[in-house]
């Protein structure tokens, strides 16, 4: 009880605050406009989360005739009804393209593994393919590793991708890199247009098979395939080495090449992307490249299982938000888009209860009023504006 005076007293005060604020017409109306504003905006960033979204996203396959290249053209002309738009921007190899991610000029990269990360602190891991194959083609003299001792060696981009594997591999198998052989840097392109007697003894080509510039070097240049077995220790000491395998026929019938399956060392193929990138337009992408008709376009399949298979990159946003849509039942997206549904309900509902309510003025030249009777018998008239106890 001793508590109800000083309460009362406060009720009183908050109430007269009320009263004078209805009576100023100005200070009302300006009120309502501001609530109606936020209310508004409100709505208005809920829509936004509903309205369907159109990406535009640079992405690198890297040579033009690399079959990764040719993944990244399919994917472009998939995503395109996905409202998702591809720009192709052609790199020199896996460098080149880290290097234009890290700084924010690319998007997306198709980039080998076997890269180191450190040093790209700004790049991501969007998901990991299947592994390339890493396909050594040998003149006809040479027969095994051993016979590359004193042969000139084409690895591709210096330093690139294709380089490092290569040379690792190589240096594995008791070869010296510039010791024991000597590497060659020449470009596919290069390659394609060089006189026979100009090609190097040995061309080290990573790409799914088959490859247009295998078909070309040993249907036309005369080139065999070597076979490099896939030792389970080579593995455990390079993270990116995957065991795969070069069927029979596969470049030439007559006479076969290979005459049999073929043991090669296989090397993932990840897909990188700027840290900065809409993890929503990532989310977006990723259905696209793990849809049938990707890989029945590029004819080699693409499983969902591999997505997360080490690279050395952080693992993107975009890729977090797309496994967390596959959850079964109700998804965290699907959640979101209930939630945007209902907040813009309402933020409706509430900017209608506003402009109702405050929009309302009182009657400024009669007061409603009521009367009551009392217990002394005389009847009193009581103002519904007076909130007072």
């Amino acid at each position: 009880m001793r508590n109800s005076a000083p309460t009362n007293e406060v009720e009183e005060y908050l109430y007269a605050a009320l009263d004078w604020l209805r009576s100023k017409h100005h200070i009302r109306k300006g009120l309502a406009l501001v609530a109606i504003a936020l209310l508004l905006g409100l709505a208005g960033k809920f829509a936004y989360d509903l309205f369907p979204r159109h990406y535009e996203l640079t992405i690198s396959g890297g040579g033009m005739l690399t079959k990764s290249h040719r993944l990244a053209k399919v994917l472009q002309e998939e995503a395109a009804r996905r409202n998702v738009s591809l720009n192709i921007v052609p790199t020199a190899g896996s460098f080149q393209a880290l290097n234009e991610l890290n700084d924010g000029r690319l998007d997306l990269a198709f980039v080998q593994g076997g890269v180191d990360a450190i040093g790209y602190e700004d790049v991501r891991q969007v998901a990991s393919i299947a592994p390339q194959l890493i396909q050594f083609l040998v003149k006809p003299d040479v027969k095994s590793i051993r016979d590359i001792r004193g042969k000139v060696v084409n690895l591709g981009e210096k330093n690139g991708g294709p380089s490092i594997v290569s040379n690792q591999i190589l240096h594995f198998s008791g070869l010296v890199p510039e010791v024991d052989y000597v590497e060659s840097n020449y470009s596919d392109e290069q390659l394609l247009s060089m006189k026979p007697e100009k090609l190097p003894d040995v061309i080290v080509q990573v790409s799914y098979a088959p490859s247009v510039t295998v078909d070309f070097l040993v249907q036309k240049r005369g080139y065999q395939l070597l076979e490099m077995s896939f030792p389970p220790s080579l593995a455990m000491r390079m993270g990116w080495v995957a065991d795969a395998k070069i069927l029979a026929y596969m470049y030439q019938i007559s006479p076969p090449v290979p005459a049999t399956d073929i043991q090669v060392v296989g090397v993932n193929l990840n897909l990188l992307a700027n840290k900065n990138v809409d993890p929503r337009a990532i989310s977006a992408l990723l259905p696209v490249l793990y849809s049938p008709q990707v890989a029945s376009r590029f004819s080699f399949p693409i499983t969902e299982d591999k997505i997360l298979t080490p690279s050395g990159f952080p693992i993107s946003d975009g890729t977090e938000m797309y496994l967390a849509s596959k959850q079964p039942l109700i998804s965290a997206q699907m959640v979101d888009q209930i939630k945007g549904a209902f907040g813009l309900i309402m933020s409706l509902l509430s900017v209608a209860l506003v402009v109702f309510k405050w929009f309302k003025a009182p009657d400024d030249s009669e007061e409603d009023e009521e009367s009551e009777e009392g217990d002394d018998g005389v009847v009193r008239k009581r103002y519904k504006s007076d909130w007072r106890l």
